[in-house]
This record gives structure tokens, C-alpha cells and sequence, in this order.
């Protein structure tokens, strides 16, 4: 249910967030006291002050999640038993969805609408998908002659750390909380440092529903600092990252200098929107263009903001996009009736507009947008015209709101270009013709290829990239839990006869 703006505003002043860690089944300050504070984006103002934590506060949720690992208590639970309690944070979830919604507004300048799509859906229904294959994931036996019977059987890979993008919070922590722990992994989770406090009051939902004490632990802190520690502890079997390309190099050169632990990545991207000539040029061809780009403020791994339009159709496409990108409202996210929201800092906004001054200067045309008077960190939808592959806009990740439009002579030309990059991490094809969509589907080096829709797939379908987008794993999905998993083979001789 969408409330007023007056009622998520009542919501706001009742909040009292935490930004204590949350290690071992209770609340508490870094080891050494320090804290950082987390910040508005939308006005500015300092919302809490959250615990700093470092090596020894990763230490101590390590220790306590291998002793509860070890223990069994959770690894070694019956499936139903750890089902029973997912769903049950699922339920919890759904419970306190509004609160939640508005406490990942306030932390990241996301749309209450948005934030409300988010954790009254997704995030719930994350922890209820994987609640039901904790008890379908079987192993299998292998085929012997009959002296022999091979075991094939699956087991938690052991304590699972997951470091957190800030775009999206809370649905990042369900990608990654929901499949480790319904394995049977224990888990320790750095929240990114922009934005701690949904996953803090997840964790104690997560108590409430019955997780044992140190199976989830919460350590809020820096990169260089609760993430580098997680990447290098020789205790943790396995991370799963969601982030920078920049900082998933790092993430594998950490493995490489510790226990070799799995690195699950999911990076950048610079995602291309195809429209080839026969293409329906209508509202809802518009509708995903616009969404493509400018969906959470473009602060979107897989957004799609080189725009590749067959050339017949450029002239009718601007037009068009343009009139739909007039039309959003930039604002106050608590209020219902707005579009798009802050970027998540000012150091943020600053990188973004670096990026317009960029194509203004490479010689694209801006059409629209750029800086905004709004108090907080606030950047107008931007949309540039005669946008070259060669341009710097069109071959980095901007991360904010920028739509590049791209003329293309030939479907040749666009797959050309769309190619042309380090990323591969997602793809949207416009075309009437299914040989056309295959075609360009196949080929498109990208983890994800959405046809005639811009989607991400839905909770069933693995998401993850190719190239610098990516590692082997996958979030989401079965595919999900392989991060999370070990494959033992038993052999076991037998008398004939």
C-alpha cells in the first residue's frame, strides 16, 4: 500500500536507526570505538553514527561464525528447520516493510516508491524463494560397476562473507544472506559505508525469526578497512562481491594472498539499449528506453545508457525521449509522486558531472539536464545527442542519470559497438524479427540479454556478467548457490558376490 508523503514523513521521525555492528547474536560498537557517520543524500543532514569496524571486529565475526559453523547448529540443521526460519524472516520482512522502505530511502536518496517495490517485494520474497530449496538441493550417485557405490553430495562451503554495493542495500544483502545461509553457511556481510543501516535492522529481524546466534554477523566499515579484512582472512571460505570492477581486482588479489577463498563477482557494466529499423516505435519502447538510463538515478550496474538507434528512427526516438524525460520529478524521495532521486554523495555528483562536462567538451550535443539547484545531491536527468563510440561518455561507467543517443547504420554496425567494450554485463534488443533477436542475443558478449523490454529477469534466472563484469558466478537463481556449496565425491567399495 502507497502511503501519503505526510505519512512516510511520520514514518522518518519515529526512526531511531542503529549503527551499532551486529556480531554474534548482539549489538556493539567497533573494538577500538571508532565510528563513521552516514549522511542523507537527499538533504545532507547525518542520520547515525555507525560503528568503524576493522580487522579485529572481522575477527571476532569470523570466530563466531565458525564456531557456530563448526558447531552445527545451523550447517548440519535439518532443511526444514532452516526453511522454517527463512520464511519466517520473509514474514518478518513483509511486516516491516514500511519502515524499511523508509530507512533505505533516507541512507540512500532511492524513491520511496522504489524502496517500497524493493522490500515489500523482492527482498521478501528472496528469503521465501530460497526457504524453499533449502530442502531440494540434492546430490546424486555416480555410476559404478557393482563393486563400488559413488556418492556424489553437497555441502556449505563454511563461513561466506559478502561485501555490499550502496545502490541497492537491502535487496543486495537478500541476494547474498538468502542462498549462504539456506546451505547452511554462516555469514558475515560489510555493508557498503554509504549505506549500513537497512542491513542492521535486518539483522535483527533475521534474530527474531530464530537465526542462531553468530550464524549473521553485520560489520559496517570501509573498504580498506572491514572489506579488505574480509577479503584476506584466512577463515572465510568464500566471498561474494557486488561493486567496482576496480574493487573486484582487488578482491581476487586478496584470495590470492590468503587461503585462495572463492570470489564470487558481479561488476560493471556499460550496458547497450539496441533499436533496430523495425522496431515498433511506441509508448512502451519509449518507457524502457527512459527506465534503461534512469531507473534508481542511473545508479545501476546494468543500466543502459548507450542508446544505439537505427538512424531511419533517431529523429522520432529523440523527440519521443525527450518528452518523457521532461516529464520526471526530480525530488524529496519520501514523497510518492517522485521519479528520481539524489546521487548517493556529493564526491558521487561530483564524478557525474565530470562526466557531462566530458561529453559536452568530446563534442556531444546535451540536450537536457546536467547540475540541479536542489539542496543535497541532486543531478537532472541528462540526455546527449551525437553521443561516438570513441567518447569517453561512451565507454565508462557514468553511474548517474545519462542517456547517450547513438544513430547506427546497420544491426552489423550496432552489435559492432555494443561489443566494443570491457564490459559485458547486460544487453537490451528492440526488434519485430525473432531470427533478428536470436541473432543479436547470441551474439552479444553479456550476461544478460533482454528483447523488446528492459529487465534484469526476474528471481529464477541467474544475473551476473562476462568479461570485466564478472566472474564465473552468478547471483540469483539455482546458479546462486553454487557460490555457496561444496562438492564432495564418497566411494565406497562393496563385496560381490
Amino acid at each position: 500500500m502507497t502511503l501519503s508523503h505526510a505519512q512516510y514523513q511520520a514514518i522518518a521521525a519515529r526512526l531511531t536507526p542503529t549503527g551499532q555492528a551486529f556480531i554474534d547474536g548482539a549489538f556493539c560498537d567497533a573494538a577500538d570505538g571508532d565510528k563513521f557517520e552516514t549522511v542523507n543524500p537527499a538533504t545532507g543532514e547525518v542520520l547515525a553514527s555507525v560503528a568503524h569496524c576493522k580487522a579485529a571486529d572481522v575477527d571476532r565475526a569470523v570466530a563466531a561464525a565458525r564456531r557456530v559453523f563448526n558447531a552445527g547448529t545451523w550447517s548440519r540443521a535439518e532443511p526444514e528447520e532452516r526453511k522454517a526460519v527463512l520464511l519466517k524472516i520473509a514474514a518478518l520482512v513483509r511486516e516491516n516493510a514500511q519502515e524499511l522502505a523508509v530507512l533505505e530511502s533516507l541512507d540512500t536518496g532511492k524513491t520511496i516508491r522504489d524502496c517500497m517495490d524493493e522490500i515489500g517485494g523482492e527482498v521478501p520474497n528472496f528469503f521465501q524463494w530460497y526457504a524453499e530449496l533449502a530442502d531440494k538441493t540434492f546430490g546424486k550417485i555416480a555410476p559404478t560397476g557393482p563393486g563400488a557405490l559413488a556418492l556424489v553430495t553437497r555441502e556449505p562451503a563454511g563461513i561466506a562473507g559478502a561485501v555490499l554495493p550502496w545502490n541497492f542495500p537491502l535487496v543486495m544483502a537478500a541476494w547474498k544472506i538468502a542462498p549462504s545461509l539456506a546451505v547452511g553457511c554462516s555469514a558475515v556481510i560489510k555493508p557498503a559505508e554509504q549505506t549500513p543501516l537497512s542491513a542492521l535492522r535486518l539483522a535483527a529481524l533475521m534474530q527474531e525469526a530464530g537465526v542462531p546466534d553468530g550464524v549473521i554477523n553485520i560489520v559496517p566499515g570501509y573498504g580498506d578497512t572491514a572489506g579488505k579484512a574480509i577479503g584476506l582472512h584466512n577463515d572465510i571460505d568464500t566471498v561474494s562481491f557486488t561493486g567496482s570492477t576496480e574493487v573486484g581486482r582487488m578482491f581476487m588479489r586478496y584470495s590470492g594472498d590468503s587461503n585462495l577463498k572463492g570470489v564470487g563477482l558481479e561488476m560493471g557494466g556499460k550496458s547497450p539499449f539496441i533499436v533496430l529499423d523495425d522496431a515498433a516505435m511506441n509508448d512502451a519502447l519509449i518507457e524502457h528506453a527512459a527506465m534503461s538510463a534512469f531507473w534508481n538515478g542511473g545508479q545501476n550496474c546494468s543500466a543502459n545508457m548507450r542508446q544505439l538507434i537505427a538512424q531511419p528512427l533517431v529523429a522520432d526516438f529523440t523527440a519521443r525521449i525527450m518528452d518523457r524525460v521532461k516529464s520526471f520529478r526530480l525530488g524529496d524521495p519520501l514523497d510518492p509522486a517522485t521519479d528520481i532521486g539524489s546521487m548517493i554523495t556529493q564526491d558521487h555528483k561530483t564524478r557525474v558531472m565530470d562526466y557531462i562536462r566530458s561529453g559536452v567538451e568530446e563534442g556531444a550535443q546535451m540536450v537536457t539536464g546536467g547540475d540541479s539547484d536542489l539542496p543535497g545531491y541532486f543531478v537532472e536527468p541528462t540526455v546527449f545527442h551525437h553521443v561516438t563510440p570513441e567518447m569517453k561518455i561512451a565507454r565508462e561507467e557514468i553511474f548517474g542519470p545519462v542517456l547517450g543517443i547513438m544513430p547506427v547504420a546497420s544491426p552489423q554496425e550496432a552489435l559492432a559497438i555494443a561489443s566494443d567494450t570491457d564490459y559485458g554485463l547486460h544487453a537490451t534488443v528492440f526488434t519485430q524479427d525473432i531470427d533478428r533477436a536470436l541473432h543479436m542475443a547470441r551474439a552479444l558478449p553479456c550476461g544478460t540479454v533482454s528483447v523488446n523490454g528492459f529487465s534484469e529477469g526476474d528471481i529464477k534466472t541467474p544475473f551476473g556478467g562476462y568479461k570485466q563484469s564478472g566472474s564465473l558466478a552468478r547471483d540469483n537463481g539455482t546458479e546462486a548457490l553454487e557460490q555457496y556449496l561444496q562438492t564432495k565425491t564418497i566411494w565406497i567399495e562393496l563385496k560381490t558376490g
